[in-house]
């Protein structure tokens, strides 16, 4: 059974940095584009940043130039580097890893981040 597993989360104030790690099992890791998604409450799940297996990038407007998406593909790991943190950043990120050929999306539990004073 495929697994994904995210860690890193926490609080941190204002103008912190946290990263985030999701670690792959039990997949071919180095095709799928892998992404972190976050839902804060009320809200629907976005996009945050994704990377494909080919090493592009592409992130939301509201984390360009804060956050970096990056990959090992030997670890079968992703990470999120998220500096300059904002309130608005607070919710529940998610890590994602998809492949379009065949079909196959499968997510993670999830890991809370707050950001507050």
């Amino acid at each position: 059974q495929v697994q994904l597993v995210e860690s890193g989360g926490g609080l941190v104030q204002p103008g912190g940095s946290l990263r985030l790690s999701c670690a792959a099992s039990r997949i071919i890791f180095s095709i799928y584009t892998m992404g972190w998604y976050r839902q804060a409450p009320g809200n629907q799940r976005e996009l945050v940043a994704a990377i494909t297996s080919s090493i592009t990038t592409n992130y939301a407007d509201s984390v360009k130039g804060r956050f970096t998406i990056s990959r090992d593909n030997a670890a079968s790991m992703v990470y999120l580097q998220m500096n300059s943190l904002k309130p608005e950043d607070t919710a529940v990120y998610y890590c994602n890893a998809r492949t379009v050929h065949p079909w196959r999306d499968y997510w993670g539990q999830g890991t809370q981040v707050t950001v507050s004073s």
